[in-house]
């Protein structure tokens, strides 16, 4: 049976950012959505608080590493907090016309499917840390629908799209690229688990 203390000890300041950034997200939704392409304040809004929320992702990380507040929770709900994220501005950007759907689609199929197969080795007592490649992916993922989601056009003229289109072209491949990885260090694991 777990100790109140262990217990309390989920609840501390990196778990509450994540926490917070969770609930952040149907409110990023519903701003991005209620705007309707309009580019209007609710959109500048939105994409505002997009950055905020997944700027928090590295500072929770880096506090809960640094002050040894490293949880099982936090493990849980920090890949939930960034999935929901980013698949959520994806496919609101589907929904909007501004994005493909089978970028959305390959995107989030492999963000589930890899964030399924870790938990599922979670769960077999195999920790799978992300990748040098899974970290880029992040990083560059985060920074395209950044762009993608903020109207600089409207500041800057169209010319800024094609960087949208850019950024999320390596966006695209890094995720298929980092996927692929994923899934050879899962054959290996299936081949180690099976030698045993």
């Amino acid at each position: 049976m777990t100790s109140p203390a262990a217990r309390s000890a989920n609840w501390n300041l990196p778990n509450a950012i994540t926490v917070v950034r969770i609930l952040a997200a149907p409110v990023f939704f519903w701003l991005l959505l209620a705007d309707a392409g309009s580019d209007g304040p609710m959109r500048w809004i939105a994409a505002a608080l997009f950055v905020v929320a997944i700027a928090t992702d590295g500072i929770d990380g880096h506090i809960a590493r640094s002050r040894g507040l490293v949880t099982d929770l936090g493990k849980i709900l920090d890949p939930i907090a960034d999935k929901l994220l980013t698949s959520g501005a994806l496919v609101c950007l589907s929904i909007l016309g501004e994005l493909w759907w089978w970028v959305t689609i390959v995107i989030v199929v492999r963000e589930v499917g890899i964030t399924v197969w870790r938990f599922v080795e979670l769960g077999r007592g195999t920790v799978v840390p992300a990748s040098s490649g899974g970290k880029l992916k992040t990083v560059v993922q985060a920074v395209a629908i950044s762009f993608a989601l903020t109207p600089l056009w409207v500041l800057v003229g169209d010319w800024v799209l094609w960087v949208n289109w850019v950024l999320m072209g390596a966006a695209l491949a890094l995720t298929v690229w980092s996927g692929i990885r994923y899934l050879v260090d899962a054959g290996r694991l299936a081949r180690e688990g099976g030698a045993r």
